[in-house]
């Protein structure tokens, strides 16, 4: 009775003016909107369904790569289903065939060995009906256009009779010759080559020969393991009957060939003790495509680590059907770059980002503060190809003059001022052949 009545949204015993909320310190109710609720349920339901989605997407991808793992391995002998599995390191791109013309260098979309190797089957397939769906369609075209043409036709023969009575006999003619040069054409497209004839060294003959009698029949592939020692990493390859023909008749070669000549390379190192003068960077990991900029930088920043003192490290490069040679000597952080195109030729700025990047990585690594930025050279005095597709075959002659001297006085050998003259086709013989007796050595 001495509190007096009650009185809603004050405190009793606290005196006049003081609310519940100012008392106890209690936060102000936040008025929330129904459709601010609706929003937010909403977007709770939507991301509940996306993980169900990915969860079931991602079972019926499980699925479909068993069945697709099964058809192989009675599609291709001896196949391996590791083959398929995602890879941190990019194995074989067969597509990253180097054809050079002048300036004019495209890009290049690098596909797996395993892609090429597996899903052509699959492809040829789809794409037998696709043409079928695609030939009826263009049939139902013809039969809507064919009457609207007809009446044209008859117009149009009436003026032409006078003039056909004299090329009908011509027409005829040619229509036959055009007749037996395809027939001739499919009949020499089913013959087996005939490699005594090329030519080639007898090395790579002889593989030509392996490839008709064995590769080809038996739908075989050549594996190779390369160690540790050579790449950095343990790496396995393989290298398809297309690889060795097109190694054979000069045509545009890929990282994979590339790749199986620095190995046998490392074995010329082993035996002149040179293995800690000069490393080697996997080309199939760090070319165009092959992955992120920062991976590919990760990766060659992990080959430098390794470096030991004035080591060079030699990196084969694609940037789109091309192949240049970059050197890289971590210590001097300089990087020399040798183009086998004519001209005044520049490296590519995503190569120059990858190289630059890795050698910040190392000096952080080795706790050394780094330039401002690296120190580029180009070595303008290299042989100049002398046709469009002889780049790689002229990076693996690079390679092959630098580590046949030991002082590795490759500056100066490259320098400005120095023959630019094709190689001779016996110095180019001389790394086809050597590639060809490496790979002989790995025949069953």
């Amino acid at each position: 009775m001495a509190l007096g009545p009650e009185h809603p949204g004050r405190v009793r015993g606290v005196g006049a003016g003081i609310s519940p909320r100012q008392f106890f310190n209690l936060p102000r109710p936040q008025r929330v909107k129904f459709a601010d609720q609706l929003k937010e349920s909403v977007r709770i339901v939507l991301q509940e369904e996306t993980k169900k989605m990915e969860a079931r997407t991602k079972q019926l991808v499980e699925a479909e790569r068993e069945h697709l793992l099964s058809q192989l391995s009675h599609l291709i002998p001896n196949f391996d289903p590791s083959m398929l599995k995602p890879k941190t390191s990019p194995m074989n791109p067969m597509s990253d065939k180097a054809s050079c013309s002048g300036a004019d260098v495209r890009s290049l979309h690098l596909e797996d060995d395993t892609a090429r190797n597996g899903e052509q089957q699959e492809q040829t397939k789809s794409g037998a009906l696709d043409n079928q769906d695609e030939e009826k369609r263009e049939e139902n075209k013809d039969e809507q256009k064919m009457g609207e043409t007809i009446d044209e036709g008859k117009k149009e023969e009436e003026k032409e009779n006078k003039d056909e009575g004299k090329e009908e006999d011509t027409n005829v003619e040619e229509k036959k010759e055009e007749k037996q040069d395809e027939e001739k054409h499919d009949e020499e497209g089913d013959e087996v080559l005939d490699y005594s004839n090329v030519e080639v060294p007898s090395s790579l003959q002889s593989l030509c020969g392996y490839v008709e009698t064995t590769l080809k029949p038996q739908g075989k592939i050549m594996t190779f393991n390369i160690e540790k020692e050579v790449f950095g990493a343990d790496r396995s390859t393989f290298v398809l009957h297309e690889d060795i023909t097109q190694f054979a008749g000069m045509e545009e070669i890929g990282a994979t060939v590339v790749a199986v000549y620095m190995r046998c390379l490392y074995d010329l190192l082993r035996e002149a003790n040179m293995c800690s003068m000069v490393g080697f960077i996997d080309p199939a990991q760090v070319s165009a495509n092959a992955g992120s900029l920062t991976d590919r930088s990760r990766i060659v920043a992990s080959r430098l680590q390794k470096t030991d003192g004035e080591q060079i490290f030699m990196m084969p490069y694609n940037p789109g059907r091309h192949w240049v040679l970059l050197i890289v000597r971590a210590k001097r952080e300089t990087v020399y770059f040798l183009d086998p195109l004519p001209g005044n030729r520049v490296v590519d700025e995503e190569g120059k980002n990858i190289v630059n990047s890795a050698l910040k990585i190392y000096n952080s690594h080795i706790g050394r503060p780094c330039r401002k930025a690296p120190i580029w050279k180009t070595l303008p005095g290299t042989p100049k190809q002398p046709s469009s597709v002889e780049c790689g075959y002229y990076v693996m002659r690079f390679m092959r003059d630098i580590i046949m001297d030991p002082s590795l006085e490759f500056e100066k050998k490259f320098a400005k001022g120095k023959d630019q003259a094709p190689y001779p086709q016996a110095a180019i013989d001389e790394v086809r052949k050597e590639w060809a007796e490496f790979v002989c050595l790995h025949m069953d």
